[in-house]
């Protein structure tokens, strides 16, 4: 992308300038293309998307594997697999990280100048942010699939299990699992771009995404029953998007209900919890994402006038 200055300021030429007479779907899908390029190119992102969910899987299931299986018999029954129960938390926390890093990106676009530049285009303001968030959601998607392909195949290198066995709820259950880790990524994804368009550094992104996101994880229904940890941990558990996140994916996987942290008998099965989860997850999107495309307008004003 080529620019000029005048005495206003600079002027975009070719992709933004392009852009002014696209509709927003057009706007969109330039943003999305444009960081699904850029994400590709950065070999850290594709280590926290593609490597270190790998690396947890494995490890966390051969030392929790064989110290969980008690309490995991007496809260889900004695057929209940460890993998089995471990891999909605490894796709959650795999997410995590993607949503996490995701505002590094606008960071490094910041430094480089390229930021000012795009929100001074005729871009929509909110097409950029929704074309970068969908470029986040495809290699969420991505990673997904992975992830539970990695944990069907340590099931039957440990036990011989079957498909069904492992995903209870079939074919059906694997798009119920991508759609939910869909929507818990953009509670964080949210909040990383939150973090940089206020910090405006790259490692305070980092540092505040790292910060509140990983001790999250430990603090939620990912890798023990809450009846076993201790009454604080539940206490937080209550508020914490991960927990919601994971005991939708685990009822999907598992076919029943398992929501951790209230009861719910409205619906029946399965949707006792996915269907609560969904929607305060969907609400947390809600908050965060408006306050991040607020921020982004308001980082348009400024750098217009």
């Amino acid at each position: 992308m080529s620019s000029h200055s005048t005495d206003k300021g600079p002027v975009v030429d070719d992709t933004a300038q392009e852009a002014s007479g696209n509709s927003v779907a057009a706007d969109i899908r330039i943003s999305f293309k444009r960081w699904l390029v850029k994400n590709l190119r950065n070999p850290y992102v594709i280590f926290t998307s593609l490597v270190q969910p790998i690396i947890f899987f494995v490890l966390f299931v051969e030392v929790f594997g064989a110290i969980a299986g008690s309490a995991l018999s007496a809260a889900l029954g004695p057929d209940i697999s460890y993998v089995t129960y471990l891999s909605p938390a490894i796709i959650i926390m795999s997410t995590l990280s993607s949503a996490a890093t995701s505002g590094i990106g606008l960071v490094d676009d910041m430094e480089e100048g390229m930021f000012e530049k795009m929100l001074v285009s005729p871009m929509n303001r909110s097409a950029m942010f929704f074309g970068k968030v969908l470029s986040e959601v495809a290699r969420i998607v991505v990673q997904t699939v992975i992830v539970l392909l990695l944990g069907y195949l340590l099931l039957v290198l440990k036990n011989g299990a079957a498909f069904d066995q492992y995903l209870r709820t079939g074919a059906a259950g694997i798009v119920g699992v991508v759609l939910v880790t869909v929507i818990f990524g953009g509670v964080f994804i949210a909040y990383s771009n939150i973090v940089a368009l206020v910090s405006r550094d790259q490692e305070a992104t980092i540092m505040f995404a790292n910060l509140l996101t990983f001790p999250l994880v430990f603090v939620s229904s990912a890798f023990l029953p809450l009846s076993v940890l201790p009454g604080w941990i539940r206490t937080v558990a209550v508020f914490n998007p991960i927990t919601y996140g994971v005991d939708s994916v685990r009822a999907i996987m598992l076919g029943q209900d398992v929501m951790t942290v209230f009861e719910m008998t409205a619906f029946g099965g399965i949707w006792n919890t996915v269907v609560p989860a969904v929607v305060i997850l969907v609400g947390f999107n809600v908050l965060l994402g408006s306050i991040a495309i607020r921020l982004l307008r308001r980082a348009a004003s400024i750098k217009v006038q």
